[in-house]
């Protein structure tokens, strides 16, 4: 038995198999829909990491010609 929580509408759902639920993780087609939609007119982003890598302290440099 499988339990879960649509994410879009908070509903709680138990089915045997995930086949039993083919808009898994979702409840029903609409909250599927709606969903997407957000992803759709931005109401959903992922973040973009901003700050520039940090430098390692006083690496030696290879000099392989020397």
């Amino acid at each position: 038995m499988i339990k879960g929580r649509c994410p879009t509408c908070s509903l709680c759902f138990e089915v045997a198999s995930i086949d039993d639920l083919p808009t898994f993780p979702f409840c029903s087609e609409r909250c599927r829909l709606v969903d997407l939609g957000r992803w759709f007119d931005g109401t959903y982003t992922v973040p973009e990491d901003v700050a520039a890598p940090t430098p390692l302290p006083d690496e030696p440099e290879n000099d392989e010609g020397e």
